[in-house]
């Protein structure tokens, strides 16, 4: 009579031990996050992030904000490139500068990393990203999950997502009841594309212009590779500052949509925002897509940020103040349009005029 062996958890592909190792490795990036209202109250490996609310009693009334994001097919090439520890300051891009919107402060993230084979040091570099990312954004990393899929995912296919969660005052939320007629719209220099529209960045420039990852392109300085993997820059500290400076009535963070339609988001039914593009000059890369895949102007803008990551909407007496803030925190800005009446308008924002050469 043969003998068999009983199936286990490691025959079906699930490596607990390198899990295990994956936790040891990621902590002492993890604990370089921790705000006040998190030290001292646990450690990676529990069951559930702490934080301690009793710091929001600061607030007459706190209302909190929660954002929830990944960082779509950019991580297909992180995983060409074999390059793990940007990825994450693109996802802690994604989630805080959504909250930081509405005039929250980001405290606390939690992640969700999804592989099919667990490398530990591969998870490690994937969490160090995200832990560095929350010390730029002044948030704490309190917890996350590390998931092994076998046989759903191949073995160095990998995701990763997040959820944040921000605080503000009840009567300083930020946001279209607060926009006026002849308001300023500043527009933020983005560091890229950021985390979006990277299904049609790969598809044109991989797939059809057939383009290395190693190759260098002149006009970025680099490796295309490392720009496509240039990481999301994080806004939430640079807004907040601004918040404390000037008086602002809105903030847009450009992501999968474009400008236009992600700053129509905030704008009052009545009002109506002209973006002049005639004020900046898109980065490199968004013109190499642009030509590389013949795509039209408006499907860029539509799917690109065009160089621009984040709006604010301040009213005209408060631009240079605003300007001033962020220039001093080294964020390239500029005044990009006004706010006027909605009119015949029958969207809540447009670019015009040609792209500066």
């Amino acid at each position: 009579m043969s003998e068999t062996t009983g199936a286990s958890y490691a025959s079906a592909g699930v490596d607990i031990e390198a899990g295990d190792r994956a936790v040891e490795l990621m902590k002492e990036w993890v604990k370089k996050t921790q705000r006040p209202e998190v030290a001292g109250l646990g450690g990676l490996g529990g069951f559930a992030g702490l934080f301690d609310a009793s710091a929001l009693k600061r607030f007459d009334r706190p209302l909190l904000a929660s954002a929830t994001d990944g960082v779509g097919t950019k991580v297909d090439l992180a995983r060409k490139l074999g390059v793990y520890d940007t990825i994450g300051h693109d996802l802690v891009g994604m989630v805080v500068d959504d909250i930081v919107v509405c005039g929250a402060e980001p405290l606390f993230m939690t992640d969700y990393i999804c592989v099919g084979k667990v490398h530990p040091e591969r998870v490690a570099a994937i969490v160090k990203g995200i832990a560095e990312g929350c010390v730029l954004a002044g948030c704490s990393l309190v917890g996350g999950e590390t998931a092994e899929h076998p046989g759903l995912l191949g073995p160095d296919d990998f995701d990763v997502a997040g959820a944040g969660t921000g605080v503000v005052e009840a009567d300083r939320v930020l946001g279209s009841d607060r926009i006026r007629k002849g308001d300023a719209v500043i527009a933020m220099a983005s560091s890229g594309l950021h985390s979006n529209g990277y299904s049609l960045v790969r598809h044109v420039l991989l797939d059809r212009a057939r383009m290395s990852l190693d190759a260098q392109v002149e006009e970025f300085g680099r490796t295309l590779g490392e720009e496509l993997l240039e990481p999301t820059k994080i806004y939430s500290l640079d807004c907040l500052a601004l918040i404390r400076t000037a008086e602002v009535h809105a903030f847009s963070h450009v992501t999968g949509g474009g400008l236009a339609a992600n700053l129509a988001r905030v704008i009052p039914d009545t009002l109506h925002a002209t973006v002049d593009r005639s004020t900046w000059t898109p980065g490199a890369v968004f013109d190499l897509v642009g030509k590389a895949g013949q795509v039209e102007r408006l499907e860029l803008e539509k799917t690109l940020n065009m160089g621009v990551g984040m709006i604010a909407v301040v009213p005209q007496e408060s631009a240079d103040v605003a300007l001033t803030v962020l220039a001093d925190r080294g964020v390239d800005a500029w005044i990009a349009g006004e706010i006027t009446d909605r009119g015949a308008h029958t969207s809540g924002a447009e670019l015009t005029g040609d792209y500066a050469k």
